[in-house]
């Protein structure tokens, strides 16, 4: 299989996608790969922008701009679709390990050509199901490969402004994607310092590249006077690590992130026991370590919890994987462990299937996915307002007011005694949804300060669950 990768011809491409599909698809014929949180939350964010809402003004969820805008258009193409769902955040990986190993033969990083970082990429990638959804994160890591080649001199005087801008405009789009990846402009940093004739202006103009999208949101928030929703909405939730809500357990996620630390761990070994002839080329790699850093520094500022993190180490890792497939006189070693990484990854991901799940600490990630509410199944296909933090409910009905996280809602649910707070829910609820679910048993103070809105709604056979009657 190595000698297969080793070629650069575009017919390998195929040999990858069909890899990569037939690690994929058998678990979701299966059924074995559910909805997740994270994309139940791009559901919803998706459908209300896709009714006219604005972002924060109208729509209290902390998703970062750009990947709320992508998760509208997907609900414009296809609403709801999961399927649709998991094919694009197939195609993101795909995408990402072809132009990693792409970038990596142009500028002839290592002594071998081939796909071998695209097949690496992939199969590090097939470790998790998170992979598979399509959260913010891989979104922002499409933008952050495709930096890659405009931090990389093409010519002896080094760069040019063009590429200088572009390569920081390219991680700004990945920040809007996800936030965190914003401390990857560390490694722009050691790329303006190891490539740049004049370090201080090419990083400034990489920070201008960077600010730019980030203006240009700014300035139209600040239009549509949701500029302070923005910060309150956005950038402290995600400052705090909010988006952890939707990952897998920290415990479960460091259990799967083993398999590619090892190979990580291996290949570095086998790394620094390889010379470089070319200056560039230990440049190179000493680039990609300080893209590990920031991996592991992302890492840290989301606690170690967040849909697809091992997304954001898979370029480091791919790279310094060739050095591990690298032709050595006893180049049957390295296909046998070709052969025992393809069949971990395969026994982790087929686990459940196998019936070895309980063998080992690691439980599926199907436990922790997505699933309707038992407790308000007589409510489908409604639009629904839910008073606290159960998100099975709309898994089967729609968001139809601005409190999509319950958490980001207590803003005004949890401040009644104030004025501004029982005027914002005025405000948002003039038009209320035809079912009500009070889970944090709000109901009766919110009926005696704005009885023309909550007055309305009678119970129904279901406990905690209420239904629109006729204006009184």
């Amino acid at each position: 299989m190595l000698r297969f990768f080793r070629s650069s011809l575009p017919a390998r491409l195929i040999g990858l996608i069909l890899l990569a599909l037939a690690i994929r698809l058998p678990l979701l014929w299966l059924g074995e790969v559910p909805l997740t949180l994270a994309e139940l939350r791009g559901w919803l964010v998706g459908e209300r922008l896709h009714t006219g809402a604005l972002p924060y003004r109208d729509v209290y969820d902390h998703t970062a701009p750009l990947a709320a805008v992508f998760y509208a258009l997907l609900d414009v193409a296809l609403p709801r679709s999961w399927v649709l769902y998991r094919l694009v955040a197939l195609l993101l990986v795909l995408v990402q390990a072809v132009r990693l190993s792409v970038v990596f033969n142009r500028y002839n990083v290592h002594p071998e050509r081939g796909y071998l970082a695209a097949l690496t990429y992939v199969l590090a990638a097939s470790t998790s199901a998170e992979l598979d959804t399509l959260s913010p994160l891989l979104l922002g890591q499409t933008f952050v490969v495709f930096a890659l080649s405009a931090l990389l001199p093409t010519s002896r005087e080094g760069y040019d402004n063009t590429r200088l801008f572009r390569a920081g405009f390219l991680l700004g789009l990945a920040a809007l994607c996800y936030l965190p990846l914003s401390l990857l402009l560390l490694m722009g940093l050691f790329a303006v310092v190891s490539f740049a004739a004049n370090s201080f202006r090419s990083f400034l103009l990489l920070l201008c590249g960077f600010g730019f999208p980030y203006a240009v949101v700014a300035t139209a928030l600040l239009y549509l006077n949701a500029l302070p929703d923005f910060r309150q909405f956005h950038l402290e939730p995600m400052l705090a690590g909010a988006a952890a809500a939707d990952a897998l357990p920290r415990a479960v996620q460091l259990k799967l992130l083993a398999l590619p630390g090892l190979l990580l761990v291996l290949a570095l070994a086998r790394t620094f026991t390889t010379s470089l002839g070319l200056v560039f080329q230990i440049k190179f790699q000493q680039l990609m370590l300080v893209w590990l850093v920031a991996a592991v520094l992302i890492g840290g500022v989301v606690g170690g919890s967040a849909p697809g993190l091992l997304a954001v180490a898979l370029p480091p890792l791919a790279y310094f994987g060739l050095f591990l497939w690298q032709q050595t006189r006893r180049g049957w070693i390295s296909e046998v462990l070709l052969v025992l990484v393809l069949g971990s990854v395969v026994v982790v991901r087929y686990r459940s299937l196998l019936g070895i799940e309980n063998l080992w600490p690691l439980p599926a990630e199907a436990r922790y996915a997505a699933r309707p509410d038992a407790r308000y199944a007589a409510v489908q296909g409604q639009r629904v307002l839910v008073l606290g933090p159960s998100r099975g409910v709309y898994v089967h009905n729609q968001a139809a007011t601005p409190y999509v996280d319950w958490r980001l809602a207590q803003r005004d649910f949890g401040r009644l005694r104030e004025y501004g707070a029982v005027f914002r829910v005025a405000t948002k609820l003039a038009s209320p949804p035809p079912y009500l679910i009070d889970e944090a048993n709000l109901l009766p103070e919110l009926r005696y300060k704005l009885p023309h809105i909550f007055g309305r709604y009678q119970p129904t056979a279901t406990p905690r669950v209420y239904r629109l009657g006729a204006d009184r």
